[in-house]
C-alpha cells in the first residue's frame, strides 16, 4: 500500500473546504447564573475586561483597565549589586566543586551562603512588584424578577457577544454585551419583549477605598477612584438610553422604569501615559471616548464591533467529532469529558484560547499579565503581574500558528520598554552593556531580581522573550518588522556576551548566578539559560545577515556560541537540568525548564535522537499530571515528540473541574467558564493549551544549511511543514482551516480514520519547502499568493 498524492493549483484559494459551524465547538453556554467569578464569562477589548455573571435579579458586570496598577514610576535596577557578583559566582562555583567530588553535604552550606549574599545584596529596591488591579462593578438591580423559566447564559466565541436571556412573568428578557475594540467599550443591551415591562437601577461600585461617584444625570454617571498609596487615578462614564419608559436620577446611580429596552455604554480611562509618565487627563480621555459613540445606536456599535473581530477569528478553525454531550451545559461537558469523547470540547478549548487572546491583546494595549486582561482582586495571585520564567511567553505561543500574528504587538511594544530599562539593570547588577530581563516586570517595568534569589535571579527573560521576534519574523517574513525590532535582539545578546562566565571547571562558557525556573535554588550553568542564550547568539548572527548589519558583535556571539556548555545526558538517561549530573528521577516539579531546546526551541530535534530521547525520558520523569499551565506546556512537549496519544492523554488531564480551594480542595484543570487553574485562575494554560491542540495538527522548522553568505534573504530558507505530526488515535476525523507555519504558509487539512485527505498549502511569502507525512517528505516550490492542495489516497 502507497500513498498516492495529487497536487492541484491554484492561486490564493482552493482551501480545504469551509468548516460548518457547531454552536458545540464555539459556544459556551450554562443553565445558571454564575456563582462565582470563576464562573463569569469574560469580555475584552485589549484595554478594557468584563465579567458578565448574568444574575437574575442582580447583573454584576465587573470590570478591568488594563493600565490601573499598584505604585508609581520607578527604578527597581540596585546600583551596587554588581560589587558583591564575584564573591556570589565564587561561592557558588565552589558548591558546584563539591558537587562534582560527590559531597552534596558540604555542597549546600555554600550555596546558601550565595543565597543569603545576593538576598542581601543583590535584589531590586524595592523587592517586590506591582499589582494589576480590578477597575469597577457595574451593578443592574432588576424590579420582579422573581422566579424565571428557560434561562441561558452564553458566550458565543464567533462573534464575541456574551447574552443572558430568561423568562419572568410572561416576558421574555434578553441582555446582550460586548467589548468593541474599535470604540474602546463595553456596550449593554436590555431588552424586553412586552412594551414597558423592562425596570432596573444602574450603579457604579469599585473595590477601591475613597471612590467616588463624581455625577450623575438623567443618562449618566461618572465613578472616580484612585489605587491606594499609588500614582494611578482612574474614573469610568456610563451612558444610558432607553426605548420607551424613562431614566431617573438617584444620589448614587439612576433608575430605568417603564421601558421597553435600555443600552448603557461604558468607557473607563487613567493618569497612565508610560513607564514612565502618569499625567494625563482620566476624565477628559474618558469623555473623548464616550462623546464619539453616546449618540450611535446599538446596532450600529454592534456591527463596527463584528466588522473588527470577525475577520480576526475566523481566520483558523478545527473540526473534531462531536457526542450527544455537546448538547449539554459547558459545565456538564467538563464534568463528563473524561467518559464522553467530546472531542468538540477540545476545539471550544482550542477558540477559546484565541478567542481570549484576541479579547486582551489588541494594537495598543498592554502586555498580556498572569490572568490576562481580568482580575477581581486588590491582592491578585502572584500579583498578576509578568512572569517571565514560562508564563508570558506561553501567553503569545498561539498568536502566530493560529493566524493572530497582530496580537504579539503588545509583548513588542513591552520589549521596547524593557529594553530600556534593563539596560540600567544590567549595568547595575552585571556590570554589562545591553539589556537584561529577570523573571518578572509589571506595568512600570522591573527588570531587576525580585522577590528572592531563589528564582528571582534568573537572567534569561531578556533572551526567552527576543525568540519571539525571531519567531514572529518566520512566520511573517516580514524584513521592516525585523529591522525595527534588531536593535533589541542585538542588545540582548550583547548582555550575554559579556555575562557568560568561563568555567574553570570544565572551559566552557556558562550562565550564572542563575536558577532553573523555580527549581533547585541560585546556581551556576543552569541548562535551560544555555539553551535561550545559544539559540539568542545563533539568532543575532541570522538577523544581522537579513538586515544588513556588519558589525562585529554579530560575528562575535555566533562563534561564541559553540563554546556555551552543551546538552548533556546524565546517568538516569535524561536531559541534565545543571551542568552536574544531580537530576532527581522522582521530582515532579511543574517546571520542566531544561526541555525549552524542545520547545519552543529547536535546539533538540527528532534528526538527534540521543538528545531527543533524554529529552523524553526527562519529561517521563516529571509525570502527567502538574499544575494548569504545566500541562498546557506538556501537551506541546509530547506534540513535539510525535505522540499524540500522550499529548492527548495531557489534555485530558487539564480538561477536568478544577476545584478553587474556596469550596473544596486545590486542583489544576478548568473552571466553570473554561478559565484555567493552576489552581488559582491563570490565563497560561489557555494559551499553552490552544498552541498545543494546533502543535498536534501542524508543525514546521528551517531546514538545510543557512547560507554562509555575508548577506542572507528570506527566501534562503527552506522549511519543512509536518502535516499531523502528533495526531491521537482518538480524533480519527477532522479537518482544520487557517493554521499558519513558519516560512509565510498558511495551511488547511481534513483527514478520515486517521488518514490525510487533503492539504492545500497557501504560501504568503514565495518560500521553498518540504512537506512531511510521516516518513514522506515532498518539495514544493511556490510563488507568492499560490495555492497547491495535495490529496492524498491509498492503492
Amino acid at each position: 500500500m502507497k500513498s498516492i498524492i495529487t497536487v492541484i493549483t491554484a492561486l490564493a484559494a482552493g482551501l480545504v473546504g469551509p468548516l460548518l459551524a457547531n454552536p458545540a465547538e464555539h459556544t459556551l453556554w450554562y443553565d445558571e447564573p454564575a456563582e462565582l467569578w470563576t464562573d463569569a464569562l469574560p469580555l475584552g477589548n485589549g484595554f478594557m475586561g468584563a465579567m458578565i455573571f448574568g444574575g437574575v435579579t442582580q447583573e454584576r458586570i465587573q470590570l478591568n483597565e488594563s493600565t490601573i496598577w499598584t505604585d508609581e514610576p520607578r527604578d527597581y535596577a540596585n546600583p551596587d549589586a554588581v560589587e558583591h557578583l564575584p564573591e556570589i559566582r565564587r561561592l557558588l562555583q565552589a558548591m558546584r566543586a563539591k558537587e562534582r567530588a560527590g559531597d552534596y553535604k558540604a555542597a549546600r552550606p555554600l550555596q546558601q551562603q550565595a543565597e543569603k549574599l545576593a538576598n542581601e545584596n543583590f535584589m531590586s529596591e524595592p523587592l517586590k512588584v506591582s499589582s494589576y488591579q480590578p477597575c469597577a462593578d457595574l451593578l443592574l438591580d432588576f424590579h420582579g424578577h422573581g422566579a424565571v423559566q428557560n434561562y441561558r447564559r452564553e458566550l458565543d466565541l464567533s462573534t464575541a457577544l456574551s447574552r443572558v436571556s430568561y423568562s419572568s412573568g410572561g416576558t421574555q428578557f434578553v441582555r446582550e454585551t460586548f467589548a468593541s475594540y474599535p470604540d474602546r467599550s463595553v456596550v449593554s443591551k436590555i431588552s424586553a419583549d412586552s412594551p414597558g415591562k423592562l425596570s432596573f437601577n444602574i450603579s457604579l461600585t469599585s473595590q477601591h477605598e475613597g471612590y467616588t461617584i463624581q455625577s450623575v444625570w438623567d443618562q449618566g454617571m461618572i465613578l472616580a477612584g484612585k489605587v491606594k498609596g499609588g500614582a494611578i487615578n482612574f474614573e469610568v462614564h456610563l451612558h444610558v438610553e432607553t426605548t420607551g419608559g424613562k431614566v431617573l436620577k438617584g444620589d448614587q446611580g439612576l433608575e430605568v422604569k417603564g421601558a421597553d429596552s435600555a443600552v448603557i455604554k461604558l468607557v473607563a480611562a487613567t493618569n497612565f501615559k508610560d513607564y514612565k509618565t502618569v499625567n494625563q487627563d482620566p476624565s477628559a480621555r474618558a469623555l473623548a471616548m464616550l462623546l464619539p459613540i453616546k449618540d450611535q445606536n446599538y446596532e450600529t456599535l454592534k456591527a463596527a464591533h463584528l466588522a473588527d473581530y470577525q475577520p480576526l477569528f475566523d481566520r483558523a478553525s478545527i473540526s473534531l467529532k462531536a457526542s450527544p454531550s455537546a448538547q449539554l451545559p459547558t459545565d456538564e461537558r467538563i464534568i463528563n469529558f473524561s467518559n464522553a469523547n467530546d472531542h468538540s470540547l477540545v476545539t471550544l478549548l482550542f477558540q477559546y484560547g484565541r478567542y481570549l487572546l484576541i479579547a486582551a491583546s489588541r494594537e495598543g494595549s498592554q502586555v498580556l499579565t498572569l490572568q490576562a486582561l481580568w482580575n477581581d482582586s486588590l491582592r491578585p495571585p502572584w500579583n498578576s503581574n509578568m512572569t517571565t520564567n514560562i508564563n508570558t511567553e506561553m501567553n503569545y505561543w498561539p498568536a502566530n500558528v493560529t493566524g493572530l500574528p497582530e496580537a504579539n504587538g503588545s509583548l513588542f511594544s513591552a520589549l521596547e520598554d524593557l529594553a530600556v530599562s534593563g539596560r540600567t539593570t544590567a549595568k547595575g547588577h552585571y556590570g554589562a552593556d545591553g539589556w537584561v530581563l529577570h523573571h518578572n516586570f509589571d506595568l512600570w517595568r522591573a527588570t531587576a531580581p525580585v522577590f528572592d534569589a531563589r528564582w528571582g535571579i534568573w537572567v534569561s527573560g531578556s533572551g526567552w522573550l527576543s525568540y519571539h521576534i525571531w519567531e514572529h519574523f518566520l512566520f511573517t517574513g516580514d524584513l521592516e518588522f525585523l529591522k525595527k525590532y534588531y536593535p533589541i535582539l542585538k542588545s540582548a545578546a550583547q548582555f550575554y556576551a559579556d555575562f557568560l562566565y568561563e568555567d574553570e571547571l570544565t572551559g566552557y562558557l556558562i550562565s550564572g548566578p542563575s536558577n532553573s525556573p523555580e527549581n533547585g535554588g541560585l546556581v551556576m550553568g543552569p541548562t535551560m539559560d544555555h539553551q535561550i542564550i545559544r539559540s539568542l547568539f545563533k539568532i543575532v548572527d541570522q538577523a544581522a545577515r537579513l538586515v544588513g548589519d556588519d558589525s562585529e558583535l554579530p560575528k562575535t556571539v555566533a562563534a561564541m556560541a559553540d563554546k556555551i556548555a552543551p546538552n548533556m545526558i546524565g546517568q538516569h538517561g535524561q536531559l541534565q537540568e545543571w551542568l552536574e549530573d544531580k537530576d532527581n528521577p522522582k521530582n515532579k516539579h511543574r517546571h520542566v525548564s531544561h526541555l525549552w531546546g524542545l520547545h519552543p526551541g529547536n535546539d533538540i530535534t527528532w534528526q538527534d535522537p540521543d538528545l531527543f530521547n533524554a529529552a523524553k525520558q526527562s519529561l517521563i520523569f516529571r509525570g502527567d499530571e502538574a499544575t494548569g499551565w504545566s500541562m498546557g506546556w506538556k501537551i506541546n512537549f509530547w506534540a513535539r515528540f510525535l505522540d499524540g496519544d500522550h499529548a492527548l492523554l495531557i489534555l485530558n488531564n487539564l480538561i477536568q473541574p478544577a476545584k478553587d480551594g474556596r469550596k473544596d480542595v486545590r486542583r489544576a484543570g478548568l473552571y466553570k467558564n473554561l478559565f484555567d487553574a493552576h489552581p488559582p485562575f491563570q490565563i497560561d494554560g489557555n494559551y499553552g493549551a490552544t498552541a498545543g491542540i494546533a502543535e498536534m495538527l501542524l508543525q514546521s522548522h528551517i531546514v538545510a544549511d543557512i547560507p554562509e553568505s555575508e548577506a542572507l534573504k528570506f527566501s534562503d530558507y527552506t522549511f519543512l511543514i509536518h502535516l499531523l505530526p502528533a495526531l491521537p488515535t482518538a480524533w480519527a476525523n477532522g479537518s482544520f482551516e487557517g493554521l499558519r507555519a513558519r516560512g509565510g504558509f498558511e495551511i488547511s487539512a481534513s483527514w478520515k480514520d486517521g488518514k490525510l485527505e487533503a492539504a492545500t498549502i497557501h504560501s504568503l511569502k514565495g518560500n521553498p519547502c518540504q512537506i512531511k507525512l510521516g516518513d514522506t517528505v515532498i518539495d514544493l516550490h511556490l510563488n507568492v499568493d499560490e495555492a497547491r492542495t495535495l490529496t492524498f489516497s491509498k492503492e
